[in-house]
């Protein structure tokens, strides 16, 4: 009896709560956001080709010929949003993939959807991000000023068109292990999906290459900004480039979630 008094008057051990899901979002958000700030060189950098691209399109002779100012922001949206995906969000991945940190993080109570939603995140806030330095840019050099819902439109469809080159950029990180080889390639699948959206609204080199371009993913992506930007002007060719967006979001990233591997081996 006297035993069983002393073991009840000892303190009792602290009850651990497991982490929530929400906590736990939190906290690899917290520690994404924190390694993005840490690198604001780099994510400023993010902002220039751009907000170049656009500056180059208002001013060249020819400039006219691709499609006007609208169209000029939306392509130059169309490169921002896929250099953050195609060559950030891929090296950011195969990096991290390489240095063992998806391991580690797969041994901690989160489960594995989480962790890359909440880099995918994090790459959603940068495109927003750009995207509204690109059309304060648009509003201060080329007056082109939009009404609210066409704001609210546009930053919509960046989420959704950031889907198309996530999607792509996922594809490369579950096809490819090297993260030299996955920087190479992702160069090499940059230069033609932005070329092709370029001349998705010009017939300069014809009318068949002036059709593939506009279904390619870059030309469905400016398509679909163009069309958020001019509400009254959303048409047939509109919703077709969303249902094209749909289908290369969904193909591109179902082969990456399917060959994703979590370690280098």
């Amino acid at each position: 009896m006297t035993f069983a008094i002393e073991m009840s008057s000892q303190p009792s051990a602290p009850s651990i709560n497991p982490p929530t899901l929400s906590g736990i979002l939190r906290a690899l958000l917290r520690a994404d956001l924190t390694v993005q700030l840490r690198n604001g060189r780099a994510l400023l950098l993010t902002f220039f080709p751009p907000l170049a691209v656009f500056y180059g399109l208002s001013t060249a002779k020819r400039g006219a010929q691709l499609g006007g100012a609208i169209v000029n922001v939306a392509l130059a949206l169309t490169l921002g949003i896929a250099l953050i995906a195609i060559l950030g969000y891929t090296a950011s991945v195969a990096r991290d993939r390489e240095l063992g940190v998806f391991q580690r993080l797969r041994v901690t109570p989160a489960p594995t959807w989480t962790i890359m939603v909440s880099r995918l995140a994090l790459q959603i806030l940068s495109m927003l991000a750009m995207s509204v330095v690109v059309l304060v840019a648009a509003a201060v050099v080329e007056n082109v000023r939009l009404d609210p819902a066409a704001y609210l439109l546009t930053l919509a469809m960046v989420i959704f068109s950031s889907a198309v080159f996530l999607g792509v950029g996922q594809a490369l990180v579950g096809l490819i292990k090297s993260v030299d080889t996955v920087n190479a390639v992702g160069r090499l699948s940059f230069l033609p999906l932005v070329a092709l959206g370029l001349f998705a609204h010009s017939t300069i080199f014809g009318t068949t290459f002036e059709t593939i371009a506009r279904w390619s993913p870059g030309g469905a992506v400016a398509t679909l900004l163009g069309g958020a930007m001019q509400p009254a002007a959303w048409s047939a060719d509109t919703w077709w480039a969303l249902l094209a967006s749909v289908l290369y979001a969904v193909v591109f990233a179902g082969i990456g979630i399917r060959w994703f591997q979590w370690s280098p081996r």
